[in-house]
C-alpha cells in the first residue's frame, strides 16, 4: 500500500475558499507523504478538478500543468442585452481560436500580453431578465476565464465579470473519472488508520498511469528498464511492442510489460520506421517516473558489449 500511495495520484473536488496550495498541503498532512503537487492553481473561490500528485507521481506536475482544461462558468451582464441569448451565443462563438490576453488585477504571475487557445464553446443557458449566463469552456492550459468574462462583456457592449467558475476537466481528468472530495480522503485514511481497510484509500488514489491513458504506449523489455530509468535513450533492441500512429517528436509513454509507466519521451521515430529499422534510437527521455534499480542493470551483458571486453582485455581494443 506504501508504494501504491506513494505513486498515486487523487482527482480532488477543490472545495471553495481555501487556495488550491493550502488544499494540497492539506492532503500532505493526511497522507503524511513527502512530496505533493496539483495540476494548476485554481484561485480560491473556483471549485472542481484539482489533480494531486503524491510523491513519485509529482513527476507529471508539469505535463499535467500543460494539459487542456474545461471549464463551467456562470457570467454577470452588467445590463440587460437586446439581442438576448442570440447575441451572447453570438458573443461567445466569436472568442473562439487564439486570443490575446493579459492576466486579471490579481494573480500570481507577471501581467503581460500573452496568447491562449480557446477551443471550443458552448453557452448553456442564458436569463437576459437576471443577466445571468451560463457557458462551457475547453481551452489551453492558462486560459483566463476571468478575463474571457470581461472581454464577452465588452463584445456585447455591455460590461461583465465572472460570477462563478467549476473546472471540470484537467488533463485527462474529469468530474466523472473517480472525483473525491477532501473528505473522502480524510475518511479513507482514518479507516486505514483505525481499521486497517485499506480498500477505501485505493479507492480515493488512483494509480499514476491513469494520467497517462491520453498518450502512445510503448512496450520495453524488462533488460532495457533500468537502463532508461538511468537516462538512456531507448533504441530498437530494448523495444517489445508499439502502438500504431506514432509520429516523431511526439510525447510518448514507455511502460514495462506490466504495464507500470517508466518514462515519457520524445518519439524519434514513426511507427513506420520502428517497423522496418533494425537499430536506432527510438525515444529519448524527457521525463522518468519510475525509480531507478526497481529491475536488474542489465546494461553491458550484450553481444556487442561483451564482444568489446573480449576484444579490450585481449588488448585489441585500447580503454
Amino acid at each position: 500500500l506504501k508504494s501504491y500511495i506513494s505513486s498515486g495520484v487523487i482527482n480532488l473536488d477543490k472545495p471553495s475558499n481555501p487556495s488550491s496550495h493550502e488544499v494540497v498541503a492539506w492532503i500532505k498532512r493526511i497522507l503524511r507523504c513527502e512530496r505533493t503537487g496539483h495540476s494548476g492553481t485554481l484561485d480560491p473561490k473556483v471549485t472542481g478538478c484539482l489533480i494531486v500528485c503524491i510523491d513519485r507521481a509529482t513527476r507529471l506536475v508539469k505535463s499535467q500543468q500543460g494539459a487542456g482544461k474545461e471549464y463551467v462558468c456562470v457570467i454577470r451582464l452588467h445590463n440587460k442585452l437586446p439581442g438576448g441569448e442570440a447575441q451572447f451565443a453570438r458573443a461567445l462563438e466569436t472568442l473562439t481560436g487564439a486570443l490575446f490576453q493579459r492576466p486579471p488585477l490579481i494573480s500570481a504571475v507577471k501581467r503581460q500580453l500573452r496568447i491562449r487557445t480557446i477551443h471550443e464553446s458552448k453557452l448553456y443557458e442564458f436569463d437576459n431578465e437576471r443577466q445571468l449566463g451560463v457557458f462551457w469552456v475547453s481551452c489551453e492550459a492558462g486560459t483566463y476565464i476571468r478575463t474571457l468574462c470581461v472581454h464577452l462583456g465588452l463584445l456585447l457592449g455591455v460590461g461583465a465579470h465572472m460570477q462563478e467558475l467549476r473546472r471540470v476537466r484537467s488533463g485527462a481528468m474529469d468530474e466523472q473519472k473517480n472525483l473525491v472530495t477532501l473528505h473522502d480522503v480524510l475518511d479513507a485514511q482514518y479507516l486505514y488508520d483505525n481499521q486497517r481497510d485499506e480498500s477505501y484509500l485505493r479507492q480515493v488514489i488512483s494509480p499514476l498511469e491513469s494520467l497517462l491513458t491520453t498518450y502512445k504506449r510503448v512496450v520495453v523489455k524488462d533488460s532495457a528498464v533500468n537502463a532508461v530509468c538511468y537516462g538512456a535513450k531507448l533504441m530498437i533492441p530494448g523495444l517489445l511492442r508499439y502502438e500504431s500512429g506514432i509520429e516523431v517528436h511526439e510525447e510518448i509513454v514507455l511502460i514495462t510489460t506490466k504495464g507500470e509507466a517508466i518514462a515519457i519521451a520524445i518519439a524519434q521515430m514513426s511507427t513506420v520506421e520502428l517497423s522496418t529499422c533494425d537499430h536506432g534510437v527510438v525515444a529519448k527521455v524527457k521525463r522518468c517516473i519510475m525509480e531507478r534499480d526497481l529491475y536488474p542493470r542489465r546494461w553491458g551483458m550484450g553481444p556487442v558489449a561483451t564482444e568489446k571486453k573480449k576484444m579490450k582485455e585481449s588488448g585489441k581494443l585500447d580503454k
